[in-house]
């Protein structure tokens, strides 16, 4: 992207375990559009899809904070199942146009699964749309993971938090991978870490025990599945047994981060929450890492 971020232009390619009519599919029927489109914390209020040359592409995305975020388009070419096209006009949550949009996908079968490659992009008409621009790779990013907890069932049973961090990916990936610093923030309100070992690979495994301020230790074993530094961290922990997945997200000089707790199902998903508070635990334990940035300046 531009210095002046007044326009911008992004790849994204993501490999997913589904047949490609399937994934086309999902990003041209409005019944599928709905549940996955939109970076984490937005979801989609109104939606109409007419996927043709010519035909609408309208969708309208409402933030965690209340606002709405409407995108006019048409599609200039629909491929079945091989590629769609389509360009249109983004406004901004007072309903002024701020972006231009162009965007191609292209889907590319590979023995059962299915490449699906997202380019975008964008010209700002508004000085504020240097924001938005700066976000569609985070966005993009966020989206299509949203998507494969939607094929994949993954969404039903996951609880899912996401900050901003005035800081580089390399910066926060660091502050997630090292026992220096994870001392420093792990954990809710209170708490403190005693770290026996810790082993950032595939395979490798992370010790540790919580210290809760009654005095009461928690024991915690955790198996890394997948480490892609600076952007993945993917994690098991065992008893109760869930998966972490970790993304960090450049956006404009900051990262844009997000994490997914994966359990088995639903119920124990539910009962994390109520027994083990883990949605207020996992909040806390974030707000922690974020008191060990400086604050934004201006």
């Amino acid at each position: 992207m531009d210095s002046g971020q007044r326009s911008g232009e992004i790849t994204v390619l993501r490999v997913f375990d589904a047949p490609r009519e399937m994934l086309f599919r999902s990003f041209t029927q409005v019944e599928q559009l709905v549940k996955w489109w939109g970076p984490d914390g937005f979801q989609v209020v109104a939606a109409r899809s007419d996927p043709r040359a010519g035909g609408e592409l309208s969708l309208t995305m409402r933030g965690p904070d209340g606002e709405e975020f409407p995108l006019d388009a048409r599609y200039s070419e629909v491929t079945v199942p091989e590629r769609l096209a389509f360009e249109g006009t983004a406004l901004d949550s007072d309903g002024r146009p701020a972006l231009r949009t162009w965007t191609s996908i292209s889907f590319v079968e590979e023995e059962g699964r299915t490449r699906v490659t997202v380019r975008a992009r964008a010209e700002g008409l508004t000085p504020e749309s240097k924001f938005m621009i700066g976000g569609m790779g985070a966005g993009w990013n966020q989206s299509l993971q949203r998507l494969d907890d939607h094929l994949t069932g993954a969404a039903g049973r996951q609880l899912t938090i996401s900050r901003g961090f005035p800081a580089s990916c390399d910066r926060v990936f660091e502050m997630w991978t090292r026992e220096e610093h994870l001392r420093r923030w792990w954990g809710p309100e209170g708490f403190s870490i005693t770290v026996d070992e810790i082993d950032v690979r595939p395979g490798g495994r992370w010790i540790f025990t919580m210290h809760g301020p009654d005095g009461v230790d928690y024991p915690n074993t955790v198996v890394y599945d997948e480490v892609s530094a600076p952007t993945r961290l993917v994690y098991t922990h065992l008893n109760p047994r869930f998966q972490t997945t970790v993304t960090f997200d450049e956006m404009m000089g900051m990262t844009a981060l997000s994490m997914r707790l994966t359990f088995p199902t639903a119920e124990a998903r539910d009962q994390a929450i109520e027994q083990y508070h883990a949605d207020s635990g996992a909040n806390q334990t974030l707000d922690r890492l974020g008191q060990l940035f400086p604050p934004i300046s201006g």
